[in-house]
C-alpha cells in the first residue's frame, strides 16, 4: 500500500507542477505564446482556462496523499 501511495504522490507532484507551469504561462506568460482558451471565452470552464482547474485538483492529490503518508508512518 505505501509503494502504491508514494507513486500516487509522485505522480500528483509531476501533474501539479505541469499544471502548474501551464497555469503561469496562462496568466503571467508573455503575449503570444501558445496557451490555452483564453479567459471567459468559449471551451473556458466556468470562465478560467482549464489548466488552472488541474492545478487545484493536482494540489488536492499531493495533500491528502501526503496526509495519508504521513498518518500512516505515524502509527508504526
Amino acid at each position: 500500500m505505501k509503494t502504491l501511495l508514494t507513486l500516487i504522490l509522485l505522480l500528483a507532484i509531476a501533474g501539479l507542477c505541469f499544471s502548474g507551469y501551464l497555469s503561469y504561462r496562462e496568466l503571467w506568460g508573455a503575449p503570444g505564446a501558445a496557451t490555452c482558451t483564453p479567459v471567459g471565452e468559449p471551451g473556458s470552464a466556468l470562465g478560467a482556462p482549464p489548466c488552472i482547474y488541474g492545478f487545484f485538483m493536482y494540489l488536492a492529490i499531493t495533500v491528502l496523499t501526503a496526509i495519508v503518508l504521513v498518518r500512516r508512518r505515524a502509527e508504526r
